[in-house]
């Protein structure tokens, strides 16, 4: 147990050190499947989480158990995000580059994460063409990080 802990701390908790592709590729998708398994779950609570005051009390239960489970859901994408900021800076290292290439993902998805939220509730101060760029962006991004950073060839091939 000591070691499997110690394992999952080197991966997640800490930007030091290398780790190879296959690595890489296991946690990454670890954290994936973490992540989706919570925003399936915002899917399902998000219809309880809407509240008119004209047509329900102000307090209920269902809508008081949908915005816990908003605000837990954003810690825990947070800490996603740090936990793959770890797991990848590690991986930058390996195929000697800058580290701090890996916050970049995460940043970019904050942003597009926080566009996706705002622009429905800004009344068109947002406009909606500012969320497709953002994804856009993501998206780029995404695919820049999963073919440098999953690339399995070893070092001497590549390039």
């Amino acid at each position: 147990m000591g070691a499997e802990r110690s394992h999952w701390s080197f991966l997640f908790r800490t930007d030091e050190g290398r780790i190879d592709a296959g690595t890489w590729w296991r946690n990454a998708g670890l954290l994936t499947g973490i992540f989706v398994v919570l925003t399936l779950a915002w899917v399902l609570v998000a219809p309880f989480a809407e509240h008119d005051l004209a047509k329900q009390p102000l307090f209920t239960v269902s809508v008081f158990a949908a915005n816990l489970y908003r605000i837990v859901y954003g810690f825990a994408v947070i800490i996603l995000l740090i936990c793959y900021y770890n797991l990848s800076a590690k991986r930058w290292r390996d195929i000697g580059r800058p580290p701090a290439l890996a916050g970049l993902l995460p940043f970019v998805a904050c942003l597009a994460g926080a566009l996706h939220w705002v622009a429905p509730r800004s009344a068109g101060a947002v406009p909606h063409s500012w969320t497709i760029v953002a994804d856009c962006v993501l998206f780029l991004v995404f695919v820049w990080n999963v073919v440098d950073l999953g690339d399995l060839r070893p070092r001497s091939r590549r390039n």
